[in-house]
Order: C-alpha cells, then sequence, then structure tokens
C-alpha cells in the first residue's frame, strides 16, 4: 500500500507539489466546494462528501489543467494556437481556456462524443473536428493535425501542466476538510486527475487512502497496475464517455504507481445508482463519469463493512445528454439491488395470472410483460421491487420455486437487460377474438394484485405489459379474449371496475406488431 511510503520513495509525485502551487487555474475555474451527502451518509453509515466539480463554468474539473497548461505556453506558441483530443470534457476546458487567452483552439472529438459536449465546445469558440468513434482515434488524427498546422497539443492527462492544474484541487481539499478522510475516491480515465490529486495529497497526508474508481468494461489503469506496465486494451465501453481511455500514459501509470493506493472497478448498473443517489442529495444530475467516484465508494464501503469513517468523492462531471437519463433511470434500481428481473413458467390457463400475483405477495411490480403462446407453460418476464438488500432477491425466487414455478433471475443479464425486456410478443396467428385496452389505476403497493382482482378471471388475459415508471399513474396495457357474444357483458364489467380505459383493438401499431391476426 502506497500509504505506507516514505515520501522519499514518492519522487514523481514529490516533484509535482511546487507545481501544484504555483498552478494557474482561477482565471477560469472556481474553487469548487466541498459538500455533504446527509442520505447517503445515513445509508451507508459513513460521512460522505462530495468535492463538486460539476459546479465549474464547464461542469467539470477539466477546465484547471487545461487552463494551466495553456498559461505556461510562450507567446509564439500561443500565437499558432492549441488542439486537443478529447471525449468532451477536456474539450470544453481546452477550448474556454483558450477563449479566456484569446486563443485558437481546434478540438478533435469522437463521433460518439455526447451531443451536448460537442455543443458546448462550439459556444466557447471551439473549431470542432468529429474523427473516429474512440478517443485514441480521435488522438491519432490531433497529432496529424497538429504537426500540419503547427499547433501545440494539449493532452487531456499525460502533460504536467495539465496534472498540475487537476491537481490544485487537493490543495482546496486540505483547506476544506476538518478531518482528513480515510480515503478519498477519484475516477481514472487517462490518469491526470488520480496523478494531481494524490501526488499532493499523498505528501501531506500519506495516510489517506487514494482509491482510483473505473467502469469494468474501461479498466485500463486497473490492468496497468496489476500486469506492472502500461496495458493497452483491445475495447473499451463508452457508457462512462468521459473515462473511454485505451492506454494510460507512461508516466501518469509511473505516479499512479506510487500513490494511488487500490482500483476499485464498477459495473454500468451500479454508477446509474450513483448518479440517482447524487441527485438525491444535490438535485444535481452526474454524467456517468461524474458519479464513478460515488459508485466506487459505495462498492469500497460493502466490500470493507466501513462505519462511521469520513470519506469523499470526486464528483468530476455534469454532462450527461438528457435523452441517457431514461437508460441511467431503467438501470439504477438494479445497480441499488432495488428492482430484480426475473423470468418466470405459469400455466398457460385461466386465472393464473392472479394466483401468480397472489404469491408475490403486497411487493410492488416494476414491471409485467407477458404474451400468449399455444403451450401449455406460459412465459413471463417481470421486474419486481426490492428494499435495497442483495439477500431479498434469492429468497423471492425461492419462495417462487417452492409454489412451484421455475424461475430464473435476469438482473445480470446484459441481453435481458437492453433487449429482451422491451421485445416480448409478436403475433400470434391462433389466438381469437382478443381486444386491447389501455388502463391506468393508482399506484401503490399491491396495486397490481388490485387490479387483476377486479379484472377477474372469467375471461383469458392473452398479452399483458405493465411498467410503474415511479409516477403517481400504474399504465397497463393488456389483450383479452372475449367472444363477440360476451363482449356487452365485458363492457359492462369493465365499467363496474372504476378504472380509466381506452380500447386500442384497431390501434394500427397493435395490429401490425401484436394482434393476432397478423395485421388483418
Amino acid at each position: 500500500m502506497s500509504a505506507r511510503r516514505n515520501t522519499a520513495d514518492r519522487p514523481l509525485a514529490a516533484a509535482y507539489i511546487e507545481k501544484i502551487l504555483k498552478a494557474r487555474v482561477y482565471d477560469v475555474a472556481i474553487e469548487s466546494p466541498l459538500d455533504h451527502a446527509p442520505r447517503l451518509s445515513r445509508r451507508l453509515d459513513n460521512e460522505i462528501w462530495l468535492k463538486r466539480e460539476d459546479l465549474q463554468p464547464v461542469f467539470s474539473f477539466n477546465c484547471r489543467g487545461a487552463f494551466n497548461k495553456i498559461a505556461q505556453l510562450p507567446a509564439d506558441a500561443l500565437a499558432k494556437g492549441v488542439i486537443c483530443s478529447s471525449a468532451g470534457n477536456h474539450a470544453q476546458g481546452v477550448a474556454l481556456s483558450a477563449r479566456q487567452r484569446a486563443v485558437r483552439a481546434v478540438i478533435v472529438m469522437p463521433r460518439s462524443t455526447p451531443s451536448i459536449k460537442v455543443d458546448a465546445v462550439r459556444s466557447f469558440g471551439g473549431e470542432v473536428v468529429l474523427h473516429g468513434d474512440t478517443y485514441d482515434e480521435a488522438y491519432e488524427r490531433a497529432m496529424q493535425l497538429a504537426a500540419e498546422q503547427q499547433l501545440t497539443f494539449v493532452h487531456p492527462f499525460a502533460d504536467p501542466d495539465v496534472i498540475a492544474g487537476q491537481g490544485t484541487i487537493a490543495v482546496e481539499l486540505t483547506r476544506q476538510w476538518q478531518t482528513p478522510p480515510a480515503a478519498l475516491f477519484v475516477p481514472i480515465g487517462g490518469g491526470g486527475l488520480a496523478a494531481g490529486i494524490g501526488s499532493y495529497i499523498k505528501q501531506l497526508y500519506p495516510d489517506v487512502a487514494i482509491i482510483g474508481v473505473e467502469p469494468v468494461d474501461a479498466a485500463g489503469m486497473h490492468a496497468s497496475l496489476r500486469e506492472g506496465h502500461p496495458v493497452t486494451l483491445e475495447h473499451v465501453g463508452i457508457f462512462a464517455d468521459g473515462v473511454a481511455v485505451k492506454r494510460v500514459s507512461d508516466h501518469t501509470f509511473a505516479v499512479a504507481q506510487e500513490v494511488v493506493d487500490e482500483i476499485v472497478l464498477v459495473e454500468t448498473d451500479e454508477i446509474c445508482a450513483a448518479i440517482k443517489d447524487i441527485f438525491e442529495d444535490s438535485r444535481v444530475i452526474m454524467e456517468p463519469a461524474g458519479a464513478l467516484a460515488v459508485a466506487g465508494l459505495k462498492r469500497y464501503v460493502a466490500r470493507r463493512g466501513s462505519k462511521g469513517e469520513h470519506l469523499i468523492a470526486i464528483a468530476s462531471g455534469a454532462n450527461i445528454n438528457f435523452d441517457r437519463l431514461r437508460h441511467v433511470a431503467e438501470r439504477a434500481e438494479l445497480g441499488e439491488h432495488r428492482e430484480a428481473l426475473i423470468a418466470v413458467e405459469i400455466p398457460e390457463r385461466k386465472g393464473e395470472f392472479l394466483r401468480f400475483c397472489e404469491a408475490l405477495g403486497l411487493r410492488s411490480i416494476t414491471e409485467f410483460n407477458y404474451r400468449y403462446a399455444p403451450s401449455e407453460r406460459a412465459r413471463i418476464f417481470v421486474g419486481v421491487a426490492l428494499q435495497g438488500d442483495p439477500r431479498e432477491a434469492q429468497a423471492l425466487l425461492e419462495a417462487l420455486a417452492a409454489r412451484g414455478y421455475p424461475v430464473l433471475d435476469l438482473s445480470d443479464n446484459e441481453l435481458a437487460k437492453l433487449h429482451v425486456r422491451h421485445m416480448i410478443g409478436g403475433h400470434v396467428p391462433t389466438i381469437s377474438d382478443e381486444l386491447l385496452y389501455r388502463f391506468e389505476f393508482p399506484e401503490r403497493p399491491g396495486a397490481l394484485l388490485k387490479f387483476l382482482k377486479a379484472i377477474g378471471d372469467r375471461w383469458n388475459i392473452s398479452m399483458f405489459h405493465y411498467r410503474n415508471h415511479g409516477s403517481d399513474y400504474g399504465r397497463v396495457l393488456a389483450g383479452v379474449q372475449v367472444p363477440p357474444d360476451e363482449r356487452a357483458d365485458f363492457a359492462a364489467h369493465l365499467a363496474t371496475l372504476g378504472y380509466a380505459h381506452v380500447e386500442e383493438t384497431h390501434n394500427p401499431a397493435y395490429r401490425l406488431f401484436l394482434g393476432g391476426n397478423g395485421g388483418h
């Protein structure tokens, strides 16, 4: 553990102290607050603090390092301009810093960069070049342009001036905390942020553990420290696009060897849960990379069973596309162990839906997907709300199995979470007399069970979709087989239920994709 080393054992880190103290960042950056996270603290039984770098003018820490680099350039270099490659946040930092110094800035960004970051760079006056699908491809193009146009390349993480600028976060932290934390959690992409913060903290507070956090599908620093040399990943996931780097630099790797005590790896669902956690404490929505440190903190606490410790996480950025929120919300409950997705087989007969829901009891149902199939067994896809205890899902599976229901846990099945849950159904040529209705009912625990009891078992339910989005009203799409001579009775029954409903039997979307007669 690097915490046990003497400062003399950290020559690279020691060399950064003066550079960090002399760094120029406040022409564009603010001293971001260190905010207590009371809800998360209570839930984790530790004192959790967030260093709010999302409050910077570019909504991330990157303006610190970018401005410090540009501020150190000689006049002749400034006259020619600067260039960088970035997935977004560093790009905004460079563009803003260049505008502050009236310098031309060319920004090369991967084509996968969220549009909110591309638009922000342009708003700061940066000349955007979209190239490649990864940071590394954008980097190669930027280096070509730098040579062709004699532009100074501003590296996002492998530049000592950039690293020193990021290290000013640590200077602020040491002034802001009342008690040195047991651990400080830092997101890692290329490693510049961890190098800057870790270098300063370890010289002054060597007992503070520096914990790097990476996504499992973009864990370049973790692989490099494990192998003892920088490793190039064959593929990186881009959900946390701000840290989607295939290879850390030789320099940031060497500094990390001196100052990083441990790397924690987290899954996409855990990142989504961390975004929700930060929102509940701050009412601010972080981007995935911005919530990475909190996700790592939570995993660290769960693994160690930490109690009563002071822990700080760097909330590094809030540049998130609004349309990504749907995915984040969908996955946050799974990451928090507050939802289980299960596949269940039930007998294909009238009333079995009701009996199955009675087996679930008063648990809140978050999702229910079913389409009739001509067999003796029906397969349904069900989401069930949990209380955050991973053991609860296993107990539920065992209880259903004991009732004779074959059941499979799909909570960790990426295919099921991304695609299958939205694809239950299809045309059923053998089905007849199907009517389609949309229903709404007040949402509360047990509401779905109450609804099914009201519907009764006189008519066969041939299709069922329900998803609880956390709103005041639950919405159900149901197909019901009603022979023509019973439709007057069915209509009268619906009128007595008290649930708002709309018939959709003739809706073209239903007839094209789900109707039993194949749309005819």
